[in-house]
């Protein structure tokens, strides 16, 4: 336990960093895993939701033109199966939008038919129409005016679509009395123009914010494009990513509807967002090592710090110990009387001096630690012989050298030295240093 608590104790920076870091990685591991995760299911959900757009773009077409036929191509039998040339109206009083024509077809007790044209805006009977539209309309027709000749019943009504001719496509429905025997036929002819210039552009530009908010809009170009491959329209002029869904509006598939990425693809805005999310998270988990590991670095300097202080007032009480007990003896032998020789007084006098002086030396030593610490260290610089400064620390000194069995030779130069601008107790600290480390 001893020798595990002493290697905690002089590793504790590199115990104490593990001990964060190896989470930490844990942990940015796992956050890579899930944005790896995260990236593959943006990039699917980016071409999910365009396609879903386009799907809704298309279903809202046909909502659009299946409602208006709904709402207009709802006739009675009992109003067909008389001369329709006689009655003036058979439609409700309406505007009708995206139709070019509307067209009631009544069969006739034989089967032959009698087809009347209508104009959409306000539902008035038309004289003559384009050959191409009366031909669309017979055409359409054809299949229910089968099922008249033959006495075929019809359960439901039910709306059809023939885009046959794509300049002249056409809903229609049955018209069935009460025993569902098909009597005529309702229908209107689209007009592709409309479709073009109005119907599209207004879809478009209506669902984009539903299903890229908060500006993500901008990012995606909408075009139509029709059966040669022109475009008709786009919801932005430029030329944007290779990335392309498409589909075939309702009613109108000889159309197609195409969608884009403007700057940057489903995978290229997963990708960034993959790179953006991990390097913030290195970054900030490197942030966070380097906070712990500087803090750890104080924490270890701090302990340091205390050991040596604690180092320091050992060493300083034992360097204090000695001048002390040296003093007290001699000071001893000289009040009991023991000395009575006047050289041996003087002897011993000096080996007090010389002691105190050391100890002064030491006290001002603990003194000038404490200045530097805090910065208000100064220095007393005067002219004086470097020669005598040698000298009185050389003999400062003299005692310990002697009890520590060392003998230290001082030769003063044979030229005399000019005096030098110094501090005289910052020099002899820095030779006594010099002279303890020697010892030690």
């Amino acid at each position: 336990m001893t020798k595990l608590r002493t290697f905690f104790k002089r590793h504790i920076l590199w115990v104490g960093l593990a001990a964060v870091v190896v989470p930490l990685l844990s942990i940015i591991a796992l956050q890579y895993w899930s944005l790896l995760k995260l990236e593959k299911t943006s990039i699917v959900a980016g071409h999910v939701g365009m396609k879903n757009y386009l799907a809704d773009v298309s279903k809202e077409v046909k909502m659009f033109y299946t409602t208006n036929a709904e709402q207009s191509l709802n006739v009675s039998a009992a109003s067909i199966q008389g001369d329709l040339l006689k009655t003036k109206y058979h439609f409700s009083k309406c505007k009708i939008e995206g139709a070019k024509r509307l067209f009631i077809a009544s069969f006739g007790p034989g089967g032959e038919p009698q087809t009347v044209f209508y104009s959409p805006y306000d539902q008035t009977r038309l004289g003559d129409v384009p050959p191409s539209e009366a031909r669309a309309a017979q055409i359409a027709t054809v299949p229910l005016r089968v099922l008249a000749k033959d006495g075929t019943l019809v359960k439901t009504a039910k709306l059809y679509v023939d885009d046959r001719d794509p300049e002249n496509r056409i809903l229609f429905k049955p018209v069935v009395d009460d025993w569902g025997k098909v009597v005529g036929a309702t229908g209107m002819i689209l007009d592709s123009d409309y479709f073009k210039a109005q119907l599209m552009p207004r879809l478009i530009r209506e669902s984009l914010p539903k299903f890229f908010p908060d500006g993500a809009d901008e990012n995606v170009i909408v075009s139509l494009y029709d059966r040669p491959g022109n475009q008709v329209f786009t919801s932005q002029d430029a030329k944007g990513q290779n990335d392309v869904s498409w589909v075939n509006p309702s009613y109108f598939y000889d159309y197609t509807l195409k969608i884009r990425s403007r700057n940057m693809t489903p995978e290229q805005w997963a990708h960034w967002n993959f790179n953006f999310s991990l390097s913030l998270s290195l970054l900030m988990t490197g942030v966070l090592i380097s906070g712990i590991v500087l803090a750890l670095r104080t924490a270890s300097r701090e302990m340091r710090l205390s050991q040596m202080k604690t180092d320091f007032v050992s060493n300083v009480s034992h360097e204090l110990r000695t001048p002390l007990s040296s003093i007290r003896v001699f000071g001893e032998f000289m009040k009991l009387g023991r000395v009575r020789d006047d050289e041996k007084i003087r002897e011993y006098g000096e080996h007090i001096e010389t002691e105190s002086r050391r100890l002064t030396q030491l006290i001002n030593n603990i003194l000038d630690f404490s200045k530097i610490e805090s910065g208000r260290k100064t220095y007393r610089f005067e002219r004086v012989s470097i020669e005598d400064v040698v000298a009185e620390t050389l003999k400062t000194c003299e005692v310990r050298l002697k009890q520590s069995d060392f003998t230290i030779v001082f030769e003063c130069s044979p030229v005399s030295l000019p005096p030098v601008v110094i501090d005289r107790d910052a020099v002899a600290q820095a030779l006594m240093n010099l002279m303890d480390n020697a010892v030690k």
